[in-house]
């Protein structure tokens, strides 16, 4: 794989790093072959600093290391994605990703990212349970309220339909989703692991039709 990269004329390849399951992008770095050797060994990531003129291990100093799940090479072969599993944040300064500062902003596009940012918020609400907020109350609860609501929100998604109303469907869908996720911090269930079970069936059942 790395005999048919092509690396600049420093010797260096564009790593844009990435979250495995969020999908977020975490930080753009650099590789020599040395590093991206390193990293296909180890299995965390490796890059070439430019200012320093060395090879750094993420995470080496900090703890903050990046478990590599997939590598993939564009079309060009001049630029590589790395998957990773992060174990602390990608950026020096703290943040879970270098990318927090919005250029352009269209609010009013849904995004899957939401659903990484519902799931820490709930989590966090179970170990805080602050006075007032609703996912405190469900928590508060306990599970037979959190599944009757489930079922609620089930059947209210299953009326809006029934009823050709679009709009009911869209705001009962997010209320059934995040009933969802809070059944799942209930159960402590990862909602990647229930992704992980929509992705192996998909694969096995691509596999059966070839």
């Amino acid at each position: 794989m790395i005999e048919g990269l092509k690396f600049d004329e420093k010797g260096l390849i564009t790593a844009v790093v990435q979250d495995a399951q969020s999908k977020e992008v975490l930080t753009v770095a650099y590789m020599n072959e040395e590093s991206l050797q390193k990293t296909i060994e180890t299995g965390e990531t490796w890059f070439y600093s430019r200012s320093r003129e060395e090879l750094w291990h993420k995470g080496e100093t900090s703890g903050n290391t990046q478990k590599v799940v997939s590598i993939k090479a564009d079309c060009d072969q001049d630029a590589l994605v790395v998957e990773v599993l992060p174990a602390g944040p990608a950026c020096h300064n703290g943040t879970t990703s270098c990318f927090t500062e919005s250029v352009v902003q269209n609010d009013k596009v849904g995004s899957v990212d939401i659903i990484p940012q519902l799931v820490d918020i709930i989590r966090q609400r179970e170990i805080d349970m602050p006075e007032g907020a609703y996912t405190t109350y469900l928590f508060e609860k306990g599970i037979d309220k959190i599944c009757k609501k489930v079922g609620e929100e089930a059947t209210e998604v299953v009326i809006g339909a029934k009823n050709r109303d679009a709009d009911e469907v869209k705001w009962e869908a997010a209320d059934l989703i995040y009933h969802l996720l809070v059944l799942l911090q209930e159960q402590k269930i990862s909602v990647y692991d229930v992704l992980e079970v929509l992705k192996t069936r998909h694969e096995e059942k691509r596999a059966s039709t070839k």
